[in-house]
């Protein structure tokens, strides 16, 4: 009787134990990987698309886009010392920055009018011409804005402060949405240095 419970012992042993050494494992498990329907790939064995190569006249636009920003970063400028001249409540000070806004509104509009020159929409197709188009009627629009703000910006800078700021904005929604649609893979080219 004596080995029968010996028996019984070592077979409860040896199925109680692998059970309470997997209760001991402290690596999580990872779930079984479902099988993949026969007309499906995998995520990994498929390259990455890659965006077109933009054509010459695409990166003309981009050029000029980057030459437009030069000047939306002026007029921003100009806006942003109003805006902290107008919280400070010195008339001196509000009086220099629209000045400085007038100024700066000049330079601004030279920048835009030779980056704008350079923008044709028709370069892209599709969606990407209609958002291109819109970008070009808000640059259109700053730059009509632009002679009244160095006429009036010394005056009443922040008036002149809030129809540039609204402008920018517009500008800004349509250059967010231009960027969407034309993602670039390359960086646009900057002038040829010799």
């Amino acid at each position: 009787m004596c080995s029968l419970t010996r028996c019984t012992c070592a077979a409860i042993w040896l199925f109680i134990t692998p059970s309470w050494l997997v209760a001991q494992d402290t690596a999580p498990s990872l779930p079984l990987p479902l099988p993949l329907p026969a007309d499906t790939t995998r995520y990994d064995s498929v390259a990455p698309l890659r965006p077109a190569e933009p054509t010459a006249d695409q990166l003309k636009y981009l050029r000029g886009l980057r030459t437009v920003a030069r000047g939306v970063a002026q007029l921003r400028s100009g806006v942003d010392r109003v805006g902290r001249a107008e919280v400070s409540k010195n008339a001196t000070r509000l009086r220099e920055a629209g000045q400085m806004l007038a100024g700066l509104c000049g330079t601004a509009r030279s920048f835009m009018a030779q980056g704008r020159a350079a923008m044709q929409p028709s370069v892209y197709e599709d969606s990407a011409r209609v958002k291109a188009r819109r970008l070009v009627v808000q640059i259109d629009s700053l730059i009509k804005t632009v002679p009244a703000c160095e006429a009036a910006g010394g005056k009443t800078p922040a008036q002149v402060a809030g129809t540039v700021l609204g402008r920018l904005r517009s500008f800004e929604t349509a250059l967010q949405e231009f960027r969407t649609i034309v993602a670039t893979p390359v960086p646009i080219p900057g002038p040829i240095q010799q």
